[in-house]
């Protein structure tokens, strides 16, 4: 099921916009904490977001830049201010399509399902791994925390994806020297020590302090 996340501070329109994807059996959350419209998108990993131009603390462009720093995800745009002027800045941030209010909702509808046949049925999904604000993009490789990139290894990739693949359970340092092994040359495990160590030291001076935990004797898990 498809998930649409509705950055609308109009509680009434917002509402209705939800119900009215959920009849067409589509997942909907609506923004409730407008300071911080990245920490709901990187817990709900939405397909597809809506997004209103004028909403309190920061406005949709600006919000619209954030997501495009770390997520490709389609952005229509939803306001009344569609003058020209608006419609050329929602496209030049970003954005992916422009519907002005008042809109028809079975107009709305129709440009949603467009939009993920046009992202997902045909190019296919890229699948983003989250864990703590942290995502883990498996279509580039890249790792982004609160609008900054992580700059990864091949190797500290592959250790963090195969971590985040298994979210909540322990990976044997086997299972890792397994998927180093993959491509690579011979890893034994003092490689792997120092991979992770060093991975680990990335991850901190991001702020993900104790993003990546010991199970002594067996391996890691993210914690």
């Amino acid at each position: 099921m498809y998930r649409i996340l509705i950055v609308e501070d109009d509680p009434g329109i917002a509402r209705a916009i939800e119900q009215q994807l959920k009849m067409w059996e589509l997942d909907a959350q609506c923004a409730q904490d407008f300071k911080d419209i990245m920490a709901v998108f990187s817990s709900y990993q939405p397909h597809l977001v809506l997004l209103d131009i004028s909403l309190p603390f920061f406005n949709g462009y600006y919000w619209c830049n954030e997501i495009r720093k770390v997520s490709k995800v389609p952005i229509l745009f939803i306001s009344s201010a569609s003058d020209n002027m608006n419609i050329i800045m929602a496209m030049n941030m970003g954005a992916d399509d422009f519907i002005a209010k008042p809109f028809d909702q079975s107009v709305l509808i129709a440009k949603i399902q467009a939009m993920l046949r046009r992202t997902y049925d045909f190019a296919g999904t890229v699948p983003v791994l989250e864990h703590r604000g942290a995502l883990l993009n498996t279509g580039d490789g890249t790792l982004s925390y609160q609008g900054q990139v992580i700059e990864l290894t091949k190797n500290e990739y592959r250790i963090l994806l195969a971590l985040m693949k298994e979210k909540g359970k322990v990976v044997s340092r086997e299972k890792l020297m397994q998927r180093l092994w993959e491509t690579d040359s011979f890893v034994d495990e003092n490689t792997l020590t120092v991979n992770v160590n060093r991975l680990r030291k990335k991850l901190d001076a991001a702020g993900l302090n104790d993003f990546i935990l010991t199970k002594f004797g067996v391996g890691y898990l993210i914690g």
